[in-house]
């Protein structure tokens, strides 16, 4: 890295422009190979269906993150999707939506809930599950694995 009191000159300051854009005298860096994952293809409602099957067979008195879900209902790495559909999901559909919590074992707070995550915390602590002074569940003992 040049100091930023050395100025280019004008020889190697041409020469720096016209290597740019074709990438001449740098280094390709190569991105390692990620395994693909297997992941269902879903459209629409086939979404919110796989996710809502995964969150009716959760227990009472267990919970699941939202990462966890989107694994079981073949979409690893979609935990922002669980999010978005259990917020937009119609109240008149009867599912444990309290029983799915972030990866540190909170309840997610967002002003967007208006007051849902209040609500969530109060059925869970009303199912026998508590927290500690961080707010958190213990996942190790409160998860479920199916």
């Amino acid at each position: 890295m040049r100091r930023p009191d050395k100025r280019l000159g004008p020889n190697s300051a041409s020469r720096l422009l016209q290597s740019w854009p074709t990438g001449v005298g740098r280094k390709q860096r190569m991105l390692p190979k990620r395994k693909p994952l297997q992941a269902a293809r879903f459209e629409g409602d086939e979404v919110v269906e796989a996710i809502c099957a995964v969150i009716r067979r959760i227990p009472f008195g267990w919970v699941a993150t939202y990462g966890q879900v989107a694994t079981m209902a073949g979409m690893p790495r979609r935990a922002r999707l669980v999010g978005r559909v259990l917020q937009r999901l119609d109240p008149a559909i009867k599912i444990p939506w309290h029983r799915v919590v972030n990866a540190k074992g909170e309840v997610s707070y967002s002003p967007s809930r208006n007051g849902g995550d209040t609500l969530q915390r109060h059925l869970l602590e009303k199912e026998g599950l508590k927290f500690d002074r961080r707010d958190r569940l213990d996942l190790e003992r409160c998860r479920w694995l199916d």
